[in-house]
């Protein structure tokens, strides 16, 4: 996609909205898929994400699966529902905390998935996978990712978990372009302002987990990534301390492994 203004943001979010749904029918279309299957968190993108889809190949080719792990997703998992009656889409509700409880029973003693959450969260995220593609198996569709670019750059994701799918439409979208194009798609507005997380453990947060509000993150990442600019170039252009955007510049550059397929041997 092109057309990104100097602060980052698209300056067309009709053109980013058509690019997106052209970019979903011509990717199942190229599969020779029946649809696709998004699953749906009762955040923004996921809730944008199956908007766009609805809009592209119409409700009746999209599958939306809520997959809450704990009594802390509750309300999550009800907005999620919400949404996909909204879009009148087919969906189901799972809750996959007894498939977590059983798989800590199963696991090695050396494994303890009751120590550190990410470990858990990284678990719970590749679960729900496994879900969506088994509805995409069996149903002859397509796994919709629901990544934005901003998580991309940062690798705010989990390998194998939200971060593998078949397409990613916000893929080139930064979270505060996703949250303007909600506005554009007349998301509800209890969508657009609901504070970003992963949900994995209490008062868990984008933002904590982060160090900083997505305006800033994707203010720094945009220059740095997009125009090239250098850490000193970011401090004079921006009202950030060098201290966090070090520490967004750190992320970017950690998070390259995610960002790229399994290496291999190189063929002599």
């Amino acid at each position: 996609m092109d057309g990104r203004a100097s602060d980052g943001f698209r300056d067309d979010l009709a053109a980013a909205e058509a690019e997106c749904i052209s970019f979903i029918q011509s990717h199942t279309a190229d599969a020779n898929a029946d649809g696709v299957v998004v699953n749906l968190s009762g955040g923004l993108d996921s809730t944008v994400t199956a908007a766009l889809a609805v809009e592209a190949l119409g409700s009746d080719a999209v599958y939306g699966f809520v997959l809450p792990a704990s009594k802390l997703g509750g309300t999550d998992a009800q907005d999620a529902e919400a949404i996909a009656e909204l879009l009148g889409i087919d969906h189901d509700t799972i809750h996959v905390q007894p498939l977590l409880a059983h798989l800590v029973d199963l696991v090695p003693s050396c494994i303890n998935l009751n120590g550190n959450p990410v470990v858990r969260g990284n678990l719970t995220a590749r679960l729900r996978m496994t879900f969506a593609y088994l509805a995409a198996n069996d149903m002859g569709r397509l796994v919709a990712g629901t990544t934005n670019r901003s998580e991309l750059l940062l690798g705010y994701f989990t390998k194998y978990g939200d971060g593998a799918a078949d397409f990613l439409p916000l893929g080139d979208l930064y979270k505060t372009e996703v949250r303007a194009l909600a506005r554009e798609l007349d998301v509800p507005e209890f969508i657009i302002e609901k504070q970003p997380t992963a949900g994995f453990w209490p008062e868990q947060t984008d933002r904590s987990d982060l160090g900083a509000s997505y305006e800033t993150l994707d203010a720094v990442l945009h220059r740095y990534v997009d125009t090239g600019c250098t850490p000193e170039e970011l401090r004079s252009a921006l009202d950030v301390d060098e201290e966090r955007i070090e520490r967004i510049i750190e992320h970017y550059e950690m998070a390259a492994h995610k960002r790229s397929v399994p290496p291999t041997p190189t063929r002599n």
